[in-house]
């Protein structure tokens, strides 16, 4: 295994001799894909394996799926190549590392929400290390800081940039050496394992504030239009003459606000808007109901076998009233805003979404959806937004979020 400058450093920090022994933990943030991830997980049992015998460690992330997805294969398979013995205890979200009379244990623990933080309570831990900590709560980080009380103990923290209002960033990155912490900031460059070709793919998926993130590592506010290409028509253009091999709806529900439809056609691996349906009851002095609304998406979808009609989760009698007629199968949309928004973004770059000219209401709400820069976290303005959000369901359900006939279907069944 090759490893880089940057990536040795964090290898190396707490070992004797290294002039940051004597720091209390080490934070590595920057762009995606740059390798600080690997390097500092693999640190991490290095030294609590030199350091200690029969004591508890804990590797923290959001979820325990994303712990094992991050670490726990790749890590576990080189320290036995390494010749460690590595003793997995599933049921128990641990595993056993031993090696030379040395034994010690590592356990998994998710930090979704504030909650999480009762998940590490009463633990007397030797060290932990945060994955992706700018995504966990504040409470759960303090809380799990604060079982490191064996003699010796390290904080290790890694990351992907957020905004410059970010605790972690007021809190810890700006006060590294106040806390007595290594900081070092990762590019794509301090990745040996990155072809160029693999870094110009990962260059071309983000936009504005998230291709400042996690591109150049920077933490920056999101300002702006949330999709200057897209306001500038960069994604636009007439639907191909060519039959779509597939169809889906997605759907933003409002009775007072707008109401939100757009018909996705599929050919190959490119989607396009190929026609919309949106409703603003203010403007047009009424309201209409739900058979109402099921009717336009009839209408709109004539002739097209639709494997799914994607819908705000919020929407319980429009989905009901889909679900009764048989002839669509509704899917719940995956409704998390920033995570959707990259998902839009990523399809937009990679050039798999495209939107016909004649999706006006689309056209135009891109122009005028931008960010709130007066919060503390990312956040939109909840204006010129409905048929962003129907376009951020589909994105974030369908797209990029492995929606499928069969999953819509089990949803169908249970409503």
């Amino acid at each position: 295994m090759t490893f880089s400058a940057k990536q040795l450093q964090v290898l190396c920090w707490w070992q004797e001799g290294s002039p940051f022994a004597s720091c209390d933990g080490i934070i590595c943030d920057g762009a995606i894909r740059s390798g600080k991830t690997s390097a500092m997980s693999l640190s991490f049992v290095l030294w609590a394996m030199k350091m200690f015998s029969g004591r508890d460690f804990a590797l923290c992330g959001k979820t325990v799926k994303a712990l094992r997805r991050n670490f726990g294969t790749a890590l576990i398979a080189t320290l036995r190549g390494s010749g460690f013995r590595v003793t997995e205890q599933i049921s128990k979200d641990m595993f056993t590392v031993a090696s030379a009379g040395r034994s010690n244990r590592f356990h998994f623990i998710g930090g979704r929400d504030e909650s999480s933080a009762a998940l590490i309570q009463g633990m007397t831990l030797a060290g932990v290390l945060f994955d992706e900590v700018a995504l966990m709560p504040r409470g759960f980080v303090s809380q799990a800081t604060a079982r490191c009380s064996v003699e010796g103990a390290k904080l290790w923290f890694n990351c992907n940039p957020e905004g410059p209002s970010h605790w972690f960033f007021r809190e810890w990155v700006l006060k590294a050496k106040e806390r007595n912490l290594l900081h070092l900031h990762f590019v794509m460059d301090d990745n040996p394992s990155l072809s160029e070709a693999v870094k110009k793919k990962y260059r071309s998926t983000y936009s504005g504030a998230f291709f400042r993130r996690f591109i150049l590592g920077e933490w920056v506010i999101a300002d702006g239009l949330v999709y200057p290409e897209a306001a500038k028509d960069a994604f636009t253009r007439q639907t191909p003459q060519t039959p779509a091999e597939e169809y889906v709806v997605s759907v933003d529900y409002g009775t007072v606000n707008p109401f939100s439809a757009g018909l996705w056609g599929r050919r190959g691996k490119e989607w396009q808007r190929e026609d919309e349906f949106y409703f603003d009851s203010r403007s047009q002095g009424r309201q209409l109901t739900d058979e109402e609304y099921y009717a336009e998406l009839e209408a709109m979808t004539a002739g097209k076998a639709v494997s799914a009609v994607i819908i705000d989760p919020s929407a319980a009698s429009f989905i009901q009233t889909v679900a009764s007629h048989g002839r669509f199968v509704p899917l719940r949309a995956k409704n998390e805003v920033v995570s959707g928004i990259r998902a839009v973004q990523s399809a937009f770059k990679g050039g798999k979404l495209f939107i016909d000219p004649k999706c006006h209401d689309a056209l135009r709400e891109f122009s005028l959806y931008r960010w709130n820069d007066r919060g503390s976290a990312d956040c939109v303005i909840k204006e010129n937004d409905h048929a962003m959000d129907d376009i951020r369901y589909f994105a974030a359900t369908w797209l990029c979020g492995g929606g499928s006939a069969d999953n819509a279907a089990a949803v169908n069944a249970n409503i």
